[in-house]
């Protein structure tokens, strides 16, 4: 991170934030509104403090992340009953691998993470998850054209 003339914590790209609502009605690129931009670290955590945490997202609820849209992203599937005990402890450091760029050699290739709440890898040993946890990448790309919720994952770790 490096310093602005203003004294704010510069993080090495621009990221934007992202907010999904599935409305049937719409198209996958309507329901997708961007919240802002940051490029800060002083920006990512006022924008953080002011968006609703990840656990109280209702289903068909998206957050994503990302500083290129047509790249990809990290997807992590928790069941049910940890959305309320850790879905928001791993969201943030997440968040914080990301644009810390904690994922060394990879984060150029790790742009983009998805807070992905429904009804129905490379961190895993950084959030202390299981390696039977299942994880798995797609691109944005081809969630452009899904017409479910769901996607195959291009790969799983």
């Amino acid at each position: 991170w490096k310093k602005k003339k203003n004294k704010r914590e510069t993080v090495h790209i621009q990221w934007a934030l992202w907010f999904f609502k599935n409305d049937n009605s719409k198209t996958w690129q309507g329901n997708l509104q961007l919240v802002t931009k940051f490029d800060t670290v002083e920006d990512f955590w006022a924008l953080y403090s002011h968006i609703q945490l990840a656990s109280k997202l209702t289903s068909g609820c998206d957050y994503s992340p990302n500083w290129n849209k047509n790249s990809g992203c990290w997807l992590i599937t928790l069941a049910k009953q940890q959305r309320c005990t850790e879905l928001d402890h791993f969201w943030l450091e997440t968040l914080l691998c990301l644009i810390g760029e904690m994922f060394y050699d990879y984060s150029d290739d790790v742009c983009g993470a998805i807070i992905n709440i429904r009804a129905k890898s490379v961190y895993k040993e950084h959030l202390g998850l299981s390696s039977k946890m299942v994880i798995g990448y797609q691109a944005h790309a081809d969630t452009d054209t899904k017409s479910g919720s769901l996607m195959k994952n291009r790969f799983i770790g």
